[in-house]
């Protein structure tokens, strides 16, 4: 019996213009009246979730900043910031990886350097709070996740330059333009299972949809894992099953239809 559905935003709940499906509120509730909890896991910042999913965000578990912070509605669950010498570290690294730029991701905002009205346009896609500070130094903010915007392709580009540091990070490829560097203990899988342990729900209990390489380890924390159609090879592999339908397709909401955790639209339409 499912008690636990967790998705991923980007490429799995959201389309490619960034929108929810247009029946998810009907979906959230049919699993409410059914005691089933919901989870949102994404690498965005946690205000930007909320925003998402205003309507009922008092109602939703949010995993962010792939996983360094959780939340139940405004409730602070978890969090799993980094040292600041290891963000400074982090900071030297990237300095010269080329059409890359960093976002400094925190618990109340999320911070960038640079103007560039390009790098601007995107990282306002993904962060509701976002300031732009003339020296990293200066902020007093807890920081979560140190960000690479590559506009060259992260996986390619920028990964180069950190993957030596991950024997003591979480480097993580969170899309194609993002490379993500958290606490080695900050990942989806490792705060899913923290909330596992905290509702009392087994990984055959829940359900978890992703699409990118950080939704692997949330993949392996619930026996049905789905990998989104659309997803990265690897998460295809990973998972234990695939959605019929891809992210612009309502994968997520038309799956669990046809799992019968909601109702078919004909029949939520005559009661």
């Amino acid at each position: 019996m499912i008690k636990l559905v967790v998705t991923d935003m980007d490429g799995s709940l959201l389309n490619d213009a960034k929108e929810i499906p247009t029946d998810f509120y009907e979906i959230f509730a049919d699993l409410k009246r059914q005691s089933i909890q919901f989870v949102v896991a994404s690498g965005r910042q946690m205000y930007t979730l909320q925003h998402d999913v205003f309507d009922v965000r008092e109602s939703v578990y949010f995993i962010s900043e792939n996983g360094a912070f959780v939340a139940k509605g405004d409730q602070v669950l978890h969090l799993d910031a980094l040292p600041r010498e290891a963000v400074n570290e982090l900071l030297e690294a990237g300095a010269t990886v080329p059409d890359a730029y960093f976002i400094l991701c925190g618990k109340n905002s999320a911070y960038v350097r640079d103007t560039d009205v390009r790098f601007l346009n995107e990282a306002k896609k993904f962060f509701k709070r976002l300031e732009i500070v003339e020296d990293f130094a200066s902020i007093d903010d807890d920081i979560l996740k140190v960000t690479m915007c590559d506009f060259r392709n992260a996986e390619f580009n920028s990964l180069r330059y950190f993957e030596r540091f991950s024997d003591r990070f979480k480097v993580t490829i969170g899309a194609e333009r993002y490379l993500d560097v958290t606490s080695l203990t900050a990942n989806k899988g490792h705060a899913l299972r923290g909330l596992q342990t905290q509702l009392g729900i087994t990984p055959e209990e829940t359900i978890v949809f992703g699409d990118y390489l950080n939704d692997l380890e949330m993949m392996q924390a619930a026996t049905y894992s789905y990998a989104m159609k659309n997803a990265h090879p690897e998460i295809l592999q990973t998972a234990n099953f695939i959605t019929e339908w891809d992210n612009n397709e309502s994968g997520v909401t038309r799956t669990l239809r046809a799992l019968g955790l909601a109702q078919k639209p004909s029949a939520a339409k005559s009661c």
